[in-house]
């Protein structure tokens, strides 16, 4: 049996049960993805850059592929424009006034006295939104091949972005190995809330698709381009990274492809 069956068989063609599976789903393979964590004795710096670069790729095509082109199809272009600029400005200002702290840059946001575990994880937890959103929007939308691409193309982009986080912390050598898979495991959660806020936007409202799709796609983009590049080149791996971008990229191409054939 598929896996498109499957969770059909397990939701009972319920859009909002399927947005929710489609969710826990992604949600679980960044736990699966952050387990190497526990045993890997010391950081390996390009297994992150690889990581990173991989997922950056991922998001690109699936912002293209499973929610611009649909959302155009579904209600025109100037709807999903409008969702596009939306999106972006919604995690543009998550960026500017929740404080947060990446590994590399630093702290960003409004000033803070949290500790810098919850910044870090506020940072994880801001690149994650528009992917719990994409999940449920792309589920939620009725349209199963597409709907499915995007959670197969996120689930297996948060494998290495949840090994990517866990590295992260280690290399800090401020967390134990435990901590760390705890940490990058969590951070994965929140997909699971907004897959299901997602998913039950688009079925209340379902002339609201063609701004959602936009929306998701538009916080995805954002993200890819203001958060994870400059994060890794910073590294000064810019030509692995890109390497690694491809493949995502191509990889997402490939199963947008399959599935809908």
């Amino acid at each position: 049996m598929e896996l498109g069956e499957i969770l059909l068989s397990i939701s009972g063609g319920n859009l909002l049960i399927l947005a929710c599976l489609g969710g826990l789903l992604t949600s679980l393979l960044n736990a699966i993805g952050s387990l190497p964590v526990l045993v890997i004795k010391k950081p390996i710096g390009r297994l992150t850059d690889l990581g990173l670069g991989f997922a950056s790729g991922v998001m690109l095509a699936a912002s293209f592929t499973s929610l611009i082109i649909p959302g155009i199809e579904h209600g025109g272009i100037l709807q999903v424009l409008l969702g596009i600029i939306a999106g972006t400005a919604a995690v543009s200002l998550m960026d500017k006034f929740i404080p947060h702290m990446h590994v590399i840059k630093g702290f960003e946001g409004a000033s803070s006295k949290l500790r810098a575990i919850w910044l870090f994880t506020l940072a994880i937890t801001i690149h994650n939104v528009p992917e719990g959103l994409a999940v449920g929007v792309g589920l939620g939308s009725g349209e199963l091949a597409a709907g499915l691409g995007l959670m197969i193309a996120i689930g297996l982009q948060n494998i290495p972005e949840g090994l990517s986080v866990g590295l992260s912390l280690i290399a800090t050598e401020k967390y134990s190995r435990w901590r760390a898979y705890l940490i990058a495991a969590l951070s994965g959660i929140v997909e699971l809330p907004l897959a299901v806020l997602g998913g039950a936007t688009v079925i209340a409202a379902h002339q609201v698709l063609p701004y959602a799709m936009g929306f998701a796609a538009g916080a995805m983009v954002f993200v890819v381009s203001d958060e994870i590049i400059p994060e890794v080149h910073r590294l000064g791996r810019e030509k692995v990274i890109s390497y690694s971008l491809i493949i995502g990229l191509m990889l997402m191409l490939f199963l947008d492809t399959a599935l809908k054939a």
